[in-house]
């Protein structure tokens, strides 16, 4: 394998080059990626740079000379716009093409927008640079989705004093991820602090006064940003033979064809710990993923391993710190086993059939919540690990 390409130079295709020379490959790596800006971190745009607590130089994941140590064919600014299997060649939207042995797609997502114009959405550095620019004490500001990237920002915004509407679609934010009662503790917590949470409201357009729900009613803003969700960026494999499916899919070892692996926001792959199909949108899990794929691309045959996480995440809004190990889609029953609900501090575990599936903390030390983490990992019987904390609260 003489020439290795890694589409996507965020935080997922950037583990990928660095394994791969960690590893030992000394062929040609050729990175590609579609901003400009060298690989920098996305968590804080939602929270410390929207608060101009931090300035871009801080978000970069690796300098300059890191990168150049790496010894790679750099292609920034410029997106991939096709994939011959065949030919084993990328298509570049500049005209060029780049042969590969092996590839890794990293192209991670973009966000959903709405109808109409004028909207703020925050993926990059310059959506949250230009939201930011728009918010000071006084301005009226419409967050579209209460889910976690528009909570934060809904956070950081009131933090300036900026007036604050957030809409949801939703009759609790977050209740299909982390169940009911947790959904309306977060919910509870924009409310105590006077921001306008109106949920069970569906947004049709954007509008020069600021959004229009189904109905009619337009409801006002200076400014609107739009959460609602992603789409992974996919677009340019069509037609390519790679299957797609809300994804990439891949395989238990990331491959999605052969020789060819995905890995990141992009990547729907099948996780053995959960026995399934997932696609994760989180920072912790596109790095390992990058660096599984990496590994499993370079591996003599036979000596592939799966990429079977115990995911992870966090979210901060107002003084909360939220933390998450597990998949906690499809769960059927939370228990709270450690703290207590109504004082913002405590951990829930996460049954899906019979077994623990995840645990969340707002409140808690990180060693508190990261306890849990082995005991998903091994699959842990729901009746083996909870009855410890029957007696506390229970919800569905």
């Amino acid at each position: 394998m003489k020439r290795i390409t890694v589409v996507g130079a965020s935080a997922a295709g950037l583990a990928a080059v660095e394994t791969l020379r960690r590893e030992g490959y000394d062929g040609t790596i050729t990175l590609v990626g579609e901003e400009p800006e060298l690989p920098y971190d996305r968590p804080p745009l939602s929270k410390q740079l929207l608060a101009a607590e931090w300035e871009p130089d801080r978000l970069a994941l690796r300098t300059s000379a890191d990168l150049a140590a790496l010894d790679l064919d750099l292609r920034l600014g410029v997106a991939a716009s096709g994939l011959e299997l065949g030919a084993r060649t990328v298509r570049l939207a500049d005209g060029s093409e780049v042969p590969y042995d092996g590839l890794v797609i990293a192209t991670g997502m973009r966000p959903r927008r709405l109808p109409g114009a004028g909207a703020h959405v925050l993926r990059t550095l310059d959506d949250a640079l230009t939201l930011r620019q728009r918010l000071f004490p006084g301005q009226r500001l419409v967050v579209v989705g209460a889910g976690f990237l528009g909570a934060e920002a809904a956070a950081v915004a009131w933090r300036l004093g900026v007036r604050v509407t957030l809409l949801e679609p939703a009759a609790v934010p977050l209740a299909h991820a982390v169940g009911t009662e947790v959904g309306r503790l977060l919910a509870r917590a924009h409310v105590d602090r006077g921001v306008e949470l109106r949920c069970g409201v569906t947004v049709t357009e954007v509008t020069e006064e600021g959004v229009r729900l189904a109905g009619g009613e337009v409801v006002e803003g200076d400014e609107v940003l739009v959460a609602v969700g992603s789409l992974p960026n996919t677009e340019w494999l069509e037609g390519s033979g790679i299957a797609l499916g809300d994804g990439v899919v891949c395989d238990e070892y990331c491959e999605a064809a052969e020789n060819v692996y995905a890995a990141g926001d992009v990547a729907r792959w099948y996780n053995p710990l959960f026995a399934t199909s997932m696609r994760v949108e989180h920072r912790t899990n596109a790095a390992e993923q990058g660096m599984v794929a990496a590994r499993n691309l370079l591996a003599a045959p036979g000596a592939r391993k799966p990429f079977a996480p115990v995911p992870y995440f966090w979210s901060d809004q107002y003084d909360m710190k939220v933390q998450a190990y597990g998949y906690l889609r499809g769960h059927e029953e939370v228990a709270v086993v450690e703290g207590d609900l109504a004082q913002h501090r405590f951990v829930a575990a996460y049954r899906t059939g019979d077994r623990v599936s995840g645990a969340l903390a707002i409140g808690m030390p990180p060693k508190v919540v990261r306890q849990w983490r082995q005991t998903i990992a091994v699959g842990a019987a729901w009746r083996d690990t909870v009855p410890r904390a029957a007696h506390r609260p229970q919800f569905t």
